[in-house]
Parts: C-alpha cells; structure tokens; sequence
C-alpha cells in the first residue's frame, strides 16, 4: 500500500486527456482508486475524481453464478483453471494484451475473454475497448467478438462509482474514500446511475443495460454469434457549475507543421507531443476565449503562470495565438495589492489558480489563487517580447502595455527589496519554499549537499530578468512609451552585478553558482540553472564557452538528456526530483541557448539524449526521468511519480525544431534570420507548415546543416548565417 507520506505512482498507468478531464488506468482500460498499490487511477475533472472505480468483467451463459457454474463445452464456450482467477461472484476479469493512444483524447484497449469461446489455444472471443474523451465527457464502446463455431451468450458487467476527493487527496497517497451512495434508474431502455456532493454531479448511462444501485453496476446480457460482433455504450458526464477552468475553444489554437527528418524519432515525438498539447488546452471559466496550457496531469491539472508561459514561448512557431491568450489570462490576474497571504504584490503574474486551497496534508498549504514564485513575471514579459518578434499583431500588444509598465515596475521593487536581485522567501511559512522552477523544499543546495537557506536568489531568474529588461525597453520604445533607457542601464547594471557576485571556481575551472544564499554567498553546486542563461544576454562570450564547456562534461550531459545536477554533487540522486533528474524542458531551454551562441555539438549531445529516451516513452514525455548515464540503464529510468503529458516536456519538441532550423525572427523589423548550425544530430530535415505574421513558413535543412530552402511570406528579408541576438 502507498505510504501516506510518498507520492503514489503514475508511470505505468494509461492517459486519455482532455482538459480539463482525464482518465488515468490500467494497462486494461479498467481503474479502482481503492486497490492496494493502485496510484493515482481515476476519472479527474480539474481538481476533484469524480470516477474512483470503473471495472469491466464477463460472466459466461449471463445468468446467476451458481447457474453458469461449471465447465462449458466448445460450442457454447469454456472456463477452466488457466483463464483467470474468478471473482467470488463468478465474473471474470478481461485479460488485457493491447493498449494504445489513438489521437488526442483517444484510446484503445484489447483483452481476452478467455473463459468463452471455444476450448481450443487460440482466443476466440475478444473484448475491444474505444475510449473517447471530450471536456466532461467519457464515451466508452465495448466490442465483444467472437470467432468461436457456436453462438457465445454471456453477461458484461460494468461496476462504476466515485468519491469525489480533492487531488490534493489522491497525491498526498490517501486511501481511497467509501464511493458516493449511487441512484439508480432505467429510462427508455437506458440505464443510469448519478451521484453526486451538491459541487460535482457524475451521470452515467448504459442504453440496454440493468443498473444496480446497491452494488453500483450496469450490465448486459447477449448472445455474440460465430464472427459477429456486438457493441455496448458507456458514457459518462461530469459537471462542476462552479469550476474556475473550463473547456478551451475546440477550434485548433495553432497549425501543425510537417516534419521529415532521416531521424524518425524526431517526427514521432512531434506528431505525439502535437497531440498532447491539443488535450492540455484549457481557458479559465471567466475568460473562456482565452486558451492556455494546463501546466501537466494530474498534479498540476490548471493553470501555472511559469508554466503555461514557457509552453506558449516554445510553441511561437506554431502561431502567436497561444501566447495571445495566456498573456491575457495572466494579465487578468496580475497581483494589485500586497498580500502575505498569497504572496501577491503589485504587478506580480500569479503561480498557480484551484478549485479551493491546496493542502497535502503535510504542511503544504496554498490558497486558491497563489502567487508565489519569482520568475513568472519576467518570463511574462520575455513571452510579451517574443510574440511581438514573431508577429503578434500590434493592436493585441498595446493592449497588454499597462500589464508590462505594471511588471516592469514589480521588477523594480523586487530588485531594490533583495539588494539588486530578484530572490523568495516563503513568508508565511506553508507555501512553497523554493519558488523558482525547482520548487522542491531541497532543491537548492552547496556541492557539498547542504540545504541553502532563504532569501535565495536563483541564477536563471537573473538572466531572465536581464532579458525582460531589455526586452521591455525594446516594446517601450517601439510603441512610444517612456523608460526604455532606464530599463537598458538597468539590465547593464544586473549583468555586472551578476557577473561580480555569481561566478565560483572549482578545480575544473569557473561557472555560475546557482543562487545566492541568505547571506549572499554562492550556492556552489554545478547544476543546470546555467543553461537557462544562454539565451538571455547576461552572459559575455567566453562565459557562455565556460557554460557550454561545464553542460557538455560527462556528469552533466551523459544521462537521457541534461541532468538537473551534477552526478559529482554532494546533494546528487539519479531520482532526485530537482536535483541529478532529467527534465524535457530544462534540456530544451539549455539547447535553444546553446545553439544560439555558437554550440551545436553540445546542442547535439543533448538532443540525441531526448531522441533516445523518447521511444521509451511511447514519444509522451513526462515530466522529468532519472538521471542514469546511458551507459548503465538500456533505456530512462520512469521518475514513478512524473507528470505525463507535461506542457513544457510536449511543447520541448518544438523548441528542438527551433533550434535545428536556427530560427530568429523580428517580424516588427522585417528580417527572418537563420543561423545554420553544421551537421544536424536527426540528419536532414524539412519542416513545412510553421507561422509567422500569421503566415506559412517552410524551411528545408541539409544533413550538413545548410539552409536549402526557405518560403517565408512576402516583406521579410531572410538573412541566413546573420548573428542572432543575444
């Protein structure tokens, strides 16, 4: 049984997603939240289960047990010792031997009824299962085939109930809650059963089926002739009136492009991680025109300001429409007050949006709405400024201007409040103690293995800062508003400042530390925070060679992508969460700097990382794996307790192709630059069917690493081989 102080497991259970709806199962189709080892299974809609059981089983002949009892002959069909142990009552599980996803909110099981059918090796009766999952909709179809010499005549039962308990419930590893009381009802040859707590109501509905409401059951009696099939209905419906997520718009939010590449895993983990995105897609219920991305399932099933931001930023080349809506739903939200008690302040874009207060019951608690972290207002910033780049159409960025001055200005405080650098700390003493993207309490630690204490001032957010800075002074000036200037000495200030007080040395030479601690010492171990500063700027030419030199040495880079922390480190764990794990994005974001800079090879060795881990996977990256070398483990090791699909990880596959075809637009100056990186890790490539400006853009990549051909829209300059900014 989980132990209530470990997160249960979730890496071997079956996905189908569509938010803000999702069904986790076994590998059979089936999920009972109250089975021991059972994890995290269950129907959830947003942050309540509203399904904790859902079980197929078969009875041969479809009458009472005690009459089916008994061997069955060929012709009618058979049970014996070697076909699955029966339940007490005599229904019999369907023995799975198939499952797969099958398209965005869509998935496939195939199992044996091997007590039917003929008494021969070969199955001879099979049960197909066809999940179809809508927003609030489950629509299942059962397919009983038989292939036996006679007619099969049995009973199909399906048991179905919920207990509507808070996620934070099922993470803490909490035992299952006795299931609601079900009501029961046939109506019009339809069965029903319906429960429901007053907020969350679930209905059921079976047409030709008998509900039981004792023992929460539909079932079907039928008769399966020789090669025919028959079909049964399942459909499940969840409302909440009062859910603060809803549903995005069903019209695609961006255009998939066409990949080809003479590396075959890279079109899978694309087409696969399309997919996923497709069912992240949410909007909050007040703004529903607005679409964002839930941050990943089922921990972190709504919106995350770090998150949902740095998903938009990786899929620009898709379209700006995305970014559009999650600039605006986070702008919505921006702090306005100072509040201790969710950390909100003027101007700060929030971390994270629930039902009600989150509490996992071990100390844990955050409000409904929580603003506590600290690089989520940069990075709106960043996003602001990247969209405007690819095309955003000026009208939908005037109209976030009073957003960015009021960030801006929440950047000023913050910096002059934590002695010229943005830092946390949780004051309040429940919420998150870490509150950059490594939020985890022991996140943050020396190269010795201690714990940094708070404030803490991470390394990234100051490259992330340097670059909103600079990127806020480009928008201000370009739609005419004052402070550009001040903002561009800002910046130059934070990166000496930066430079004097982050850099250390060790005997393989100098790097950035990865904080800065209360008492403004460096956080000394060697870990990943270094290769978010690539791309922002704040580092000079040979420290982005000492950055690129530390990701490419083996402790680092010999995993299934870039480790999170030194394998030299004192505080290191192959299935340390934040510290000598494996994250998508992280890996991602260290290649989109790297190649930018100057470094494809380590770009390289990064990505054929990923490349490598993806087909474990099933291309559905989680959030994060182990950090074994490749050297030791024939394929990633699951982080058992991983979101998956995670935005960011999905959303990864984009930035890679970003990466490879050395895009960098400036739509507002009309130039489209590529910068071509030699020989390309996935071999050739073609990438037909991304936007700009709204329109379609083609780019063709040699195995070499040479543009071929590009078919950007008329009015753009293309300028190949031109330095990138940095």
């Amino acid at each position: 049984m989980t132990s209530p102080q470990r997160q249960p497991l979730l890496h071997d259970l079956a996905v189908t997603l569509a938010a803000p709806t999702v069904v986790l199962s076994l590998p059979d189709g089936d999920l009972d939240a109250a089975a021991p080892g059972a994890g995290v299974q269950g129907l959830f809609h947003a942050d309540v289960r509203a399904v904790s059981l859902l079980r197929v089983t078969v009875r041969p002949g479809g009458g009472t047990a005690e009459d089916d009892a008994g061997t069955v002959d060929s012709g009618t069909g058979r049970m014996d010792g070697d076909a699955g142990a029966a339940r007490d009552d005599g229904w019999l599980p369907v023995v799975p031997v198939m499952n797969a996803t099958d398209g965005p909110g869509r998935s496939r099981f195939v199992g044996l009824a091997q007590a039917l059918g003929d008494a021969v090796p070969d199955p001879t009766v099979r049960v197909d299962r066809r999940r179809i999952l809508n927003p609030g909709l489950l629509a299942e179809q059962l397919t009983v085939t038989s292939t036996a010499t006679a007619p099969v005549r049995l009973a199909v039962r399906v048991e179905i109930a919920g207990d509507l308990v808070p996620l934070e419930h099922a993470k803490a590893g909490l035992a299952a809650r006795r299931p609601l009381v079900a009501v029961a009802q046939l109506s019009s040859g339809t069965g029903v059963l319906s429960w429901g707590d007053g907020t969350t109501a679930v209905a059921v509905s079976a047409p030709d089926a008998t509900p039981d409401a004792e023992h929460s059951t539909l079932t079907w009696t039928l008769t399966v002739a020789p090669g025919e099939s028959v079909d049964l209905h399942l459909a499940v419906e969840v409302s909440e009136p009062d859910a603060v997520v809803t549903a995005a718009d069903p019209r695609p939010t961006w255009r998939r492009p066409d990949v080809t590449a003479d590396d075959r895993r890279l079109p899978a983990l694309v087409a696969q991680s399309l997919d996923d995105l497709h069912s992240l897609r949410m909007a909050m219920t007040a703004s529903p025109g607005d679409t964002f991305l839930a941050a990943g399932l089922p921990w972190f099933f709504t919106l995350f300001g770090r998150d949902s931001l740095w998903a938009a930023r990786m899929l620009l080349p898709l379209g700006t429409e995305l970014a559009l809506g999650t600039l605006r739903t986070l702008a919505a939200q921006q702090g306005t007050r100072t509040d201790p008690a969710t950390e909100e302040e003027p101007g700060k874009i929030l971390h994270e949006v629930r039902r009600g207060a989150f509490d996992d019951g071990k100390g844990l608690v955050l409000p409904p709405v929580y603003y506590g972290t600290v690089d989520a207002t940069p990075l709106w910033i960043c996003l602001l400024h990247d969209a405007w780049r690819w095309g955003l159409p000026a009208a939908d960025v005037e109209a976030l201007l009073p957003a960015l001055v009021a960030a801006l200005d929440w950047i000023d405080s913050a910096a002059r409040t934590g002695d010229g650098f943005l830092s946390y700390v949780d004051h309040r003493g429940t919420g998150l103690a870490n509150q950059g993207w490594k939020d985890s309490a022991d996140a943050v630690r020396f190269s010795d293995g201690r714990l940094a204490e708070a404030p803490l001032a991470l390394a990234e957010v100051q490259g992330y800062t340097y670059e909103a800075a600079r990127a806020g002074a480009a928008l201000l000036d370009a739609f005419g508003l004052p402070d550009g200037e001040r903002w561009r000495t800002f910046a130059a200030s934070l990166g000496d400042r930066f430079r004097a007080r982050f850099w250390v040395s060790d005997q393989q030479g100098p790097y950035p530390a990865m904080a800065l601690d209360r008492s403004g010492r460096p956080v000394d171990a060697v870990a990943s925070n270094m290769g978010h500063l690539l791309a922002t700027g704040i580092l000079n030419t040979d420290e982005t060679a000492a950055v690129a030199a530390r990701l490419a040495a083996p402790d680092m880079s010999d995993a299934y992508g870039l480790r999170t922390m030194s394998s030299r480190s004192g505080g290191y764990g192959p299935l340390r969460y934040h510290c000598g794990t494996v994250w998508p994005h992280d890996t991602a974001i260290a290649v989109t700097g790297l190649t930018r800079a100057g470094h494809p090879d380590v770009a390289a060795r990064l990505i054929e990382g990923i490349l490598d881990a993806a087909p474990a996977f099933d291309y559905r990256l989680p959030e994060l794996w182990g950090g074994d070398a490749r050297t030791d483990t024939p394929a990633p090791v699951p982080y058992p307790a991983a979101c998956r699909p995670q935005a960011w990880s999905a959303a990864s596959a984009i930035a890679f192709l970003t990466a490879l075809t050395g895009l960098d637009p400036d739509v507002p100056a009309g130039h489209l630059h590529l910068r071509p990186t030699g020989p390309l890790p996935v071999g050739a490539l073609t990438v037909a069917g991304l936007r700009i400006a709204g329109e379609r853009l083609d780019v063709a990549i040699g195995s070499d690493g040479r543009v071929e051909s590009v078919s950007a829209p008329g009015g753009l300059i293309v300028e190949e081989g031109a330095a990138l900014r940095g």
